[in-house]
């Protein structure tokens, strides 16, 4: 009797157990299958709003507000909260998770860029080349830019296909790669498949569809990598570096039209990326296509109050791949001088980092901290 016993706890037990491991972590009821929902089937759900203790506030526990309650939305196309513990303020704002093209440090389009110094200018550089458009002692940032030339016109139209970022981990002292790019030919655009494709370390990196969908370098390289939308969409964090936030968009025919690209639509849409760098920590002689408008000694070249403000430089950041770092003016040096450059970091006013504070719902990622 007493083993019959025994025996009916152990299984009451063991069904407790199990239904514990197969719940659905968005408090929806018991999942029937094998796996949860993914965090964009969860849209509209309402959650209590996020919040973060920061000590050097008064209140120190900080809410997120009731337009963006959530540092990671189930809504892709919702503001996400962030939180500045580090700001005189020290308040909770709504952010877009996409790039803004007319934010510092966006790169869109035929590229036009926003610099570190608020100036916009464009970047033509050209077809089927890299370029490095942030290079220092401890990353670099190649651009591959893909073109079409109109007929009648004396220079290629140029968009950014896929970037390439070659860094050192920090704690390891070893180099690492990462690249993200568009499909090279798009005939057909669909907003519902996917055209990103990613590598790491010369690997190809599958990272499964989905918003929120994320990866975690398994090495401790400080790499973090997650979707912002179901396709499409994603933010590249790398600690104390960079947040790079990057889409997929197509060349539509009202761009075509508007600008006159010519571009035989029906055989290649022209997908390319918008891309917006936030930058945590660079070193004085930073150099690049962009990072060179973040020293505090640049004297930006570009015309003003033109149309177009052309950035010229083409031959002194043109690198050998998208992952070469042998541009005439790249500084990206090797690990053994990685110290220097930590000791000696260029103090970089408006951008944030994200840091592990205690946020209450989401882990701390999304909380932000002023350098």
């Amino acid at each position: 009797m007493r083993n019959h016993v025994y025996v009916s706890v152990m299984i009451m037990i063991f069904i407790t157990f199990g239904s514990m491991i197969d719940a659905d972590p968005y408090s929806n009821p018991a999942a029937q299958g094998p796996a949860p929902p993914p965090p964009f089937g969860v849209s509209g759900k309402e959650f209590p709003p996020g919040s973060t203790s920061c000590p050097n506030c008064s209140p120190q526990n900080i809410t997120c507000p009731s337009q963006c309650p959530s540092f990671k939305p189930s809504d892709p196309a919702a503001k996400a909260c962030s939180i500045d513990c580090n700001s005189p303020t020290c308040e909770a704002t709504c952010i877009s998770r996409q790039p803004n093209c007319n934010g510092k440090g966006s790169g869109c389009g035929d590229p036009r860029f926003v610099g570190g110094d608020g100036i916009v200018f464009y970047f033509h550089g050209q077809t089927n080349q890299q370029f490095a458009l942030v290079s220092d002692q401890n990353l670099q940032i190649n651009a591959r830019f893909i073109g079409h030339r109109p007929e009648g016109r004396k220079r290629d139209n140029t968009w950014i296909q896929a970037l390439g970022l070659v860094f050192h981990d920090g704690p390891h002292h070893q180099s690492h790669t990462f690249t993200l790019a568009s499909s090279t030919k798009v005939a057909q655009w669909d907003d519902n498949v996917d055209r990103l494709h990613f590598t790491y370390d010369d690997k190809s990196l599958i990272i499964g569809e989905g918003h929120l969908s994320n990866w975690d370098a398994p090495d401790g390289s400080g790499l973090f990598v997650e979707r912002t939308a179901k396709v499409n969409s994603i933010t590249v964090t790398l600690q104390n570096l960079v947040e790079i936030s990057a889409s997929v968009v197509p060349i539509t025919r009202e761009d075509d039209r508007i600008h006159k690209y010519q571009i035989p639509l029906s055989q290649d849409c022209f997908a390319h990326l918008e891309v917006q760098f936030r930058f945590f920590r660079m070193s004085e002689s930073v150099e690049g296509v962009l990072g060179q408008t973040y020293r505090p000694d640049f004297q930006n070249p570009v015309k003003r109050g033109v149309a177009m403000p052309i950035m010229g430089g083409e031959r002194n950041y043109m690198t050998s791949s998208l992952t070469s770092v042998d541009c005439d003016n790249c500084i990206f040096s090797l690990s053994d001088q990685y110290d220097s450059l930590v000791s000696k970091p260029l103090p970089l006013e408006e951008v944030t980092n994200t840091v592990k504070c205690s946020s209450m719902n989401d882990a701390g990622r999304g909380v932000v901290c002023r350098r």
